[in-house]
């Protein structure tokens, strides 16, 4: 059964809240984990791909946009819509809705930013894994916890 982590960072700003996603994509990649992102919109999934290049001296994670990588072999790929079949590892999570295909991955992460609406969308969200079943962490995290040094 999927397990899903809940991330809340607090008083995140769009900075602190994708930095915290490449963080998190960064530490999935590291495990041998392949990753989906599944940001809200274009221009977030957009968003990502330039700073996975960039958020960390020295690291490399190997990504590209779902709707422009053909290769389904990429450890890390980002889109706003339906994920392709082969990903089924770790769905890092952006939306406002829990996605349909959210239960074919074996790791879910919410990641939640300290605006009262996401808040609120976030607890839907929950309620509805935690009303079939399925195991729920949340991890409360500092914004400042993700400013690189």
């Amino acid at each position: 059964m999927t397990r899903v982590d809940f991330y809340l960072i607090d008083d995140a700003n769009d900075g602190s809240l994708d930095a915290a996603v490449c963080k998190l994509t960064h530490k999935a990649f590291r495990l041998g984990h392949r990753i989906y992102i599944l940001a809200p919109d274009f221009a977030h999934a957009q968003r990502l791909d330039r700073l996975l290049w960039i958020f960390s001296a020295g690291s490399f994670i190997p990504h590209g946009l779902g709707t422009e990588t053909a290769d389904a072999d990429m450890p890390v790929l980002i889109g706003y819509d339906e994920p392709p079949a082969a990903c089924e590892d770790v769905l890092i999570q952006l939306a406002s809705k829990v996605p349909e295909c959210f239960s074919r991955f074996q790791r879910v992460a919410e990641v939640v930013g300290g605006a009262d609406e996401h808040k609120a969308l976030a607890r839907e969200r929950f309620r509805f894994y935690r009303d079939r079943g399925y195991a729920l962490q949340t991890h409360n995290i500092s914004a400042g916890d993700f400013v690189e040094a």
